[in-house]
């Protein structure tokens, strides 16, 4: 939609007014304040200490050693303390597999976080897109009751001057009704989007701007689309880290089978005291390195490898579903944004006729060439309209959110 058919149907919609809050407001509350998002976050944080786990294994570590004791049969209280040190030399590539491992695990799981995030902010579209048609469809019901209100007293004027019968004064008392009763039910709705709004956000909404431009990063084609979605999906980018991981594991189950080197040391002392006298034992130290080599596993190493490759086997398979899913996601939300830019045009021109038609049915009607019913059906369809333009828009909102989340690109700079 150009700015002047935006301009021209908020006129029509009720524009809000300037400090109105804006989709970039809702969604920058929502990417620091969300609770699962939080989570979502912690969580990555966690798995991302994995790597330097698997690193420790190839690293020297020192523990002490300590007992203390006594013996009644003559030799009093003992205590010894004992320091041990060990260096792993060679682990068969036990290490550097499994880091490789967790490393594919952390980035696979920064994807998996990419697609909640978006997840969440389409959450956030959305309900920013009911709560401005439920406002719109407030409004709507609001000022369609002053306009019938006008409509009746200048029906009952005319009435008193016998240009009008009861029965005219009747139909628009019941028209005003029923506008009335939607009104209610509009309020309701209203309520129930704004407690939708206060959970996705973390705050209760002002009014929202019904000026909303379309995303920058909105792919202009339908094969755009596709190739972003090839290329940034972050499920299908997970996916096949996720196979990188499982490539390393199968490393990892060989590597049980390979031999190990390590360097270890300890020293350490004891001491007794017997009699009232302390006697030193003398301290022994050692260094050494051990040497081992599985010979017979009862084929449980030949069996995690056999493991291993049918699990690397899978996730190919769920890479190339992923890959299609994604594609089949590109796809599905270019036309749905594709159906509701056209719906929306389509019924920014009936709004225009609609606007027309009332406008000439109520001049008409002040010179006796239309009756009370023709009112009527004008001033329902021009209603109508305004609602059909407002809700086009709310589903434009969510088909371009849409689209952004199935090509990678749906973040908290998306819109600004």
């Amino acid at each position: 939609m150009n700015s002047g058919a935006a301009w021209w149907v908020a006129a029509l919609l009720l524009a809000s007014p300037a400090s109105a809050e804006t989709l970039g407001d809702a969604i920058a509350t929502a990417y620091e304040t969300n609770p699962q998002l939080a989570a979502a976050r912690a969580r990555q944080e966690a798995l991302a200490e994995t790597p330097e786990q698997e690193r420790a294994l190839a690293r020297p570590t020192l523990s002490v050693d300590g007992t203390g004791g006594f013996d009644r049969q003559g030799y009093g209280k003992a205590a010894s303390l004992t320091a041990n040190v060990a260096l792993p030399i060679w682990t068969g590539g036990r290490v550097s597999s499994a880091v490789r491992a967790a490393n594919g695990d952390v980035a696979a799981g920064e994807e998996g976080l990419r697609d909640t995030e978006a997840a969440i902010l389409q959450g956030v579209v959305a309900a920013y897109a009911a709560l401005l048609y439920n406002q719109q469809a407030v409004e709507v019901a609001r000022v369609g009751i002053e306009r019938l209100d006008t409509q009746v007293a200048e029906t009952r004027a005319r009435y008193d001057l016998g240009q009008a019968t009861r029965t005219d004064v009747a139909q628009l008392e019941a028209q005003r009704s029923s506008v009335v009763a939607n009104l209610a039910d509009a309020e309701g709705a209203l309520a129930t989007a704004a407690a939708t709004y206060r959970a996705a956000v973390g705050r209760d909404a002002g009014m929202l701007t019904t000026d909303v431009p379309p995303p920058a990063m909105l792919p202009s084609s339908n094969d755009e689309a596709r190739r972003a979605a090839e290329a940034a999906n972050p499920l299908l980018l997970q996916q096949r880290l996720v196979v990188e991981a499982s490539d390393a594991r199968i490393d990892r189950a060989r590597a049980e089978g390979a031999p190990s080197v390590d360097l270890s040391g300890a020293y350490g002392r004891g001491e007794r005291l017997s009699g009232g006298n302390l006697r030193d034992f003398e301290g022994a130290g050692s260094i050494g390195m051990s040497l081992r080599v599985p010979l017979l596993t009862g084929g449980l190493v030949s069996s995690r490898v056999r493991q291993a490759e049918a699990n690397n086997r899978a996730e190919r398979f769920l890479a190339d579903a992923a890959e299609r899913e994604a594609l089949r996601g590109a796809d599905a939300a270019w036309a749905s944004l594709i159906a509701a830019r056209n719906r929306l045009r389509a019924n920014i021109d009936g709004l225009a006729a609609a606007d027309l038609a009332l406008k000439g049915v109520r001049a008409e009607y002040g010179f006796g060439l239309r009756s009370t019913v023709d009112i009527l059906v004008a001033d329902q369809s021009f209603r109508a309209a305004q609602l059909a333009v407002a809700m086009a828009r709310a589903d434009v909102l969510v088909a371009e959110a849409a689209l952004l989340r199935a090509t990678g690109r749906l973040d908290r700079e998306a819109y600004g």
